[in-house]
């Protein structure tokens, strides 16, 4: 995620209109799409920052890209072109998650496993793992990882909870080597 100031700026001010209208969720997955199609969209990033392009016709591209969106989510987008910060777009879509998630007391997780992990397997995580981070729940991304030979690698954040079968070779290893 971006440190810029700028792109916090504009995702404080995008969540708490957000939060005014009730809309935290709805807007969050909206600019999970917007961020998705420039994540995906390798071109669409340089040609919005062309000075081939009047800011009206960037916009115009925009709005038709992003039909479906929200006015509050054009509206934002349609600033930042207008103020020609362009490659903040991305930036204010992570700054906004992390406003969201805090304000709902969830966390992002990367959960890596063996297999696919179930429903109910990754609901009885979420709540093992929320309450060691101070969270009520986490939204958790599920990566199958033959490598770990068993168990669970789940990060949080910076924090990293390893109870993988080749985590606990590895550290056996160390100690072994260590004597």
């Amino acid at each position: 995620m971006s440190d810029s100031v700028v792109a916090k700026r504009y995702a404080l001010a995008l969540f708490d209109i957000a939060k005014e209208h009730q809309q935290l969720q709805q807007i969050e997955e909206e600019l999970q799409v917007v961020k998705a199609v420039f994540q995906e969209t390798k071109g669409l990033l340089p040609l919005l920052k062309s000075p081939k392009l009047t800011i009206e016709e960037k916009q115009g591209l925009v709005k038709t890209a992003f039909s479906n969106a929200s006015s509050y989510v054009i509206n934002i987008l349609m600033l930042l072109i207008e103020r020609h910060r362009e490659e903040e777009i991305v930036a204010v879509v992570d700054a906004y998650v992390s406003l969201a998630n805090e304000e709902q007391g969830l966390a992002e997780a990367t959960v890596e496993s063996t297999r696919s992990l179930t429903d109910a397997e990754m609901k009885q995580i979420s709540t093992t793992f929320a309450k060691k981070v101070g969270k009520q729940a986490l939204k958790i991304t599920n990566i199958v990882n033959p490598a770990l030979l068993g168990g669970l690698k789940v990060r949080i954040g910076n924090r990293i909870f390893d109870g993988s079968l080749r985590g606990k070779l590895d550290r056996l290893e160390k100690q072994l080597i260590a004597k």
